[in-house]
């Protein structure tokens, strides 16, 4: 701990407990003798300290000597330049009432359904793949290369849709949408504006900046948008969230999913 902060506060228990060479249980016991809770209590001060240290987007000094990069510098400064600015837009556009409003939905829902195709597919799975070990409910469509409308054949006025898309839309989702809101769904956009099709009317519409040096959009700031979600739903979740991490955690332990030196 003391040679190794920066992983200490990083690492997972597994991890640190396997480069320490002791088991997990001898971790847990060790915080509790030094008067913490539990093990996160004592790995807590180490990664506020890393959270401390980071260097902030002030400080951009660096990118000059990018700049200076013969070839690929200039266009390597605009891009990064570019991200680091839609980042921030899109999140001084995300107002905590309104990612309250989206949490609570989520956590009233029977179901919450989740869709995204094209490029913002990825961000939809990445989404679900976090997402799902906090609310259970959530659910990723479409699967099995069904349509989205078929996925939502027996949803209702209890249900929730959460829908990733950004200029061009596709046509598979505005349909979806348009479907859900028939369906008496509530429907939650995470999208580059606030009017896409004039009969659509979302309960809640987060807006993010995808503003681009290339021909496709920059997903920058709603990476940044759907972090900050996941951040509240783990914290919302609370006691019964962190089991469920923990045993999706001891899933991939005993089927060994990771890759170990």
């Amino acid at each position: 701990m003391v040679d190794n902060p920066g992983d200490f506060g990083l690492d997972p228990i597994r991890v640190t407990a396997r480069k320490a060479g002791v088991s997990t249980y001898t971790l847990v016991r060790m915080a509790q003798y030094l008067g913490f809770e539990g093990f996160e209590d004592l790995r807590a001060p180490f990664r506020t300290a890393l959270v401390s240290r980071s260097e902030t987007t002030d400080n951009l000094e660096w990118l000059e000597a990018v700049a200076q990069y013969p070839g690929t510098g200039k266009a390597q400064v605009d891009a990064t330049r570019n991200s680091l600015a839609i980042t921030q837009r899109s999140l001084h556009q995300l107002s905590p009432d309104k990612l309250q409003r989206v949490v609570d939905l989520m956590f009233g829902a029977r179901n919450v359904y989740l869709t995204g195709v094209r490029a913002s597919y990825g961000l939809a799975y990445y989404f679900h793949y976090v997402g799902r070990m906090a609310l259970p409910t959530l659910q990723l469509i479409p699967r099995h290369m069904n349509s989205s409308i078929d996925e939502l054949n027996y949803a209702n006025e209890e249900d929730i849709l959460i829908v990733i898309t950004v200029t061009p839309y596709s046509k598979e989702t505005i349909h979806a949408c348009q479907f859900a809101k028939s369906r008496g769904i509530k429907l939650i956009m995470i999208s580059d504006s606030e009017v896409i099709a004039s009969e659509l009317k979302p309960e809640e519409v987060l807006v993010v900046s995808t503003i681009t040096t290339h021909f496709f959009a920059c997903y920058s700031g709603a990476m940044a948008v759907i972090e900050n979600i996941l951040a509240l739903l783990v914290k919302r979740g609370g006691k019964e969230a962190e089991k469920r991490i923990e045993s999706y955690e001891d899933l991939r332990s005993d089927v060994d999913a990771y890759w170990s030196k």
